[in-house]
């Protein structure tokens, strides 16, 4: 008997292909489509359902409205009011898409879940191991940190070898019809990729969305007002209505006395770093040496990662710009991801 794969399904061409690819592997493959919120901003159910139909594959939909609002949005709205700048495309893979869609996919008799991720699951040493995407430029292999060993035995990326115009252009040959359908916005449940807008409407009356000062963090001056300390993260330049005779950047936050403190460019470098809520896929001895990196977009760097009773402390060989807390900081050994933990 064929083996059977549950496709996350979110109506755009790289899940789309992802089914396509797996069908004609010969796997008994099944679509799956999230419901996230009302809007359901991430995943198109018409375009899953008609790119079901097309394949001749058999369509769910998995109402996870309520458990994606607690576990992402109400994370997403309280890490910004603490100061903090969250990813939520790490804390959905962790707790929505291979949580709570890798428990249906196993609830509705699926040996596999498959994903249109751009990352690799080899089979090497004996053992699984989570690798970059062959495209560096596509690679999203930092938000898949939180898998475990047995779940990367359970998890198929077919796309991890491909562009992204490669994807097209199978899908186009193919006759997929969302082959050049424009990819989701960056943040899928916040309307036009507002999130000041998206915050204020879910707590208006918070001590972080209230106006302060604008503090410049050599001399304690007072530079101008701000009009919520929330709707700051470090290393932000736009915004601040500032005069000065160089740029300023958004250095630190202080919620609990309202204050953005900003500085010259240089103040934003450091060569430290400490990161709770570590998760290893596997874990190596400590210290070590490690490529890393603080952000989805940045270059990894080298570093030095060891541990301290429940958090990490990291050293970089180099200082780095913009350490900023509630960020993912994602441990690789060469192309293979190891780990990672949230930054303080």
């Amino acid at each position: 008997m064929n083996k059977k794969v549950a496709v996350a399904m979110s109506g755009g061409v790289d899940s789309s292909l992802t089914a396509a690819i797996l069908l004609y592997k010969g796997f008994e493959v099944v679509g799956v489509t999230m419901k996230l919120d009302d809007a359901n901003g991430c995943c198109d159910i018409n375009d899953a359902q008609t790119i079901a139909a097309q394949l001749g594959i058999e369509h769910f939909v998995a109402d996870f409205r309520e458990i994606f609002r607690a576990a992402v949005e109400d994370y997403f709205v309280a890490e910004y009011l603490h100061g903090r700048t969250p990813n939520p495309c790490v804390r959905c893979n962790r707790e929505i898409k291979f949580g709570k869609l890798f428990d249906f996919a196993e609830y509705i008799g699926a040996d596999f879940l498959a994903t249109g991720h751009y990352a690799r699951i080899v089979f090497e040493d004996e053992r699984f191991k989570l690798k970059k995407a062959v495209d560096v430029r596509k690679d999203q292999s930092y938000v898949l940190y939180n898998l475990t060993p047995e779940k990367l035995a359970k998890i198929i990326l077919p796309l991890g070898a491909l562009s992204k115009s490669e994807t097209r252009s199978i899908a186009e040959r193919l006759k997929i019809p969302v082959a050049h359908k424009p990819d989701s916005q960056e943040i899928c449940f916040v309307p036009n990729d507002d999130y000041k807008s998206f915050i204020s409407s879910r707590e208006p009356n918070s001590d972080a969305l209230q106006a302060g000062d604008i503090v410049d963090d050599c001399d304690g001056k007072i530079l101008g007002q701000h009009n919520g300390v929330a709707n700051y993260t470090i290393g932000q330049r736009k915004g601040l209505g500032i005069a000065a005779p160089h740029p300023l950047y958004v250095t630190s936050l202080d919620v609990d006395n309202r204050k953005v403190f900003v500085g010259t460019g240089e103040k934003l470098f450091s060569e430290t770093l400490t990161a709770h809520d570590a998760h290893w896929i596997y874990k190596p001895d400590l210290p070590k040496t490690f490529d890393a990196k603080i952000r989805y977009g940045s270059r990894v760097a080298k570093c030095v990662v060891s541990e301290d009773e429940n958090f990490l402390r990291v050293k970089f060989s180099e200082p780095q710009r913009a350490i900023t807390a509630g960020q993912s900081i994602v441990f690789y050994d060469g192309d293979e991801v190891l780990g990672g933990a949230i930054i303080d």
